[in-house]
């Protein structure tokens, strides 16, 4: 095929717009975000055909991309649908990269769904991702976690004291506690089953005593309840509560700055971690595959290390 004919295919081809709508239709991902990301790139560049775009077309985007103003994923409204916040700071790195991700995860789909010719390469693999940083830990310290929990008693949702006391003694994330149904829940083991993980693995949750007290005393009575939702909404039952004002509020209350909900993840790792965890145990605790995940927390931790070259180095020197 010749130059002009190869023009002429690519121009008659689906446009990414066209693929974007019957991407985002079978999408069963748990990426609250896809959506959202997926739509800049049909803002930019959606009226090209998928298969003519090249790296330079999807850098210029990016570039476009990173001059906008940031939005931040808000939590979901009264009808389970995802909420943006509009920040004043521009998008980071690492947030590109997420936008290239879901750009590279749509052309995949179209080549399996061969909607992209057999063999076609996507562009996506010759841009340049950002540096990404070290990632975030910020971990409360013995005295804010302490005011965070009173503050949490103190709040008008009777059961955020238990969400985030689950989420500082397991490292769950926020979407998976509030995912989890009363028959995933197992008080004489001391177990929660989570069904589907941010990675697509199933997980167990190690229960403390006093978490599980306190699931007691909301536990439902009724053996047809079991399936309600265990953090469910008291308008849309079938929802998760909508938590994230009653955080804020918590953390108002409780003199806490610069934290968020996922540094509840953070604040359980590193506590492992200072109390002589392994990095493979502080991953395997919060379900990531690969220990480069957990690294930010290796500084946390030299008594494991400390351990290990005693008995390496016992009598030798």
């Amino acid at each position: 095929m010749n130059a002009p004919q190869e023009t002429a295919v690519a121009a008659a081809a689906p446009t990414l717009a066209d693929i974007a709508r019957q991407y985002l239709a079978a999408y069963t991902g748990r990426d609250t975000t896809r959506a959202h990301r997926i739509g800049a790139w049909v803002r930019l560049l959606g009226e090209r055909p998928l298969i003519a775009l090249s790296p330079d077309d999807i850098d210029v985007a990016l570039s476009r991309l990173a001059e906008e103003p940031a939005r931040v994923y808000g939590g979901l409204d009264a009808d389970g649908k995802p909420i943006f916040r509009r920040k004043a700071a521009k998008r980071s790195g690492p947030t590109l990269n997420r936008y290239l991700v879901a750009l590279a995860a749509l052309y995949a789909w179209a080549r399996r769904s061969r909607l992209a010719p057999r063999g076609f390469e996507s562009p996506t693999r010759h841009v340049d991702k950002f540096p990404e940083n070290r990632g975030r830990v910020r971990y409360l310290t013995d005295d804010e976690r302490s005011r965070l929990l009173w503050a949490c008693k103190e709040s008008a949702w009777p059961r955020l004291h238990l969400l985030v006391s689950m989420a500082l003694t397991t490292g769950a994330r926020r979407g998976e506690l509030l995912a989890l149904r009363w028959c995933d829940i197992d008080l004489d083991r001391a177990e929660a089953l989570l069904h589907d993980t941010k990675n697509g693995d199933r997980r167990v949750l190690v229960l403390l005593p006093s978490v599980c007290e306190e699931l007691q005393r909301f536990a439902p009575r009724d053996a047809t309840t079991s399936t309600a939702l265990v953090f469910r909404s008291r308008l849309r039952p079938s929802q998760p509560y909508a938590m994230e004002q009653a955080f804020r509020d918590a953390l108002a209350l409780a003199d806490i700055k610069n934290f968020r909900f996922h540094d509840c993840r953070h604040t359980a790792a590193s506590y492992m971690a200072q109390h002589g965890a392994s990095l493979l145990e502080i991953a395997d605790t919060l379900g990531h595959r690969q220990l480069r995940m957990v690294q930010r927390y290796a500084h946390l931790n030299t008594d494991s290390r400390r351990r290990l070259m005693a008995r390496v180095f016992e009598g030798k020197l």
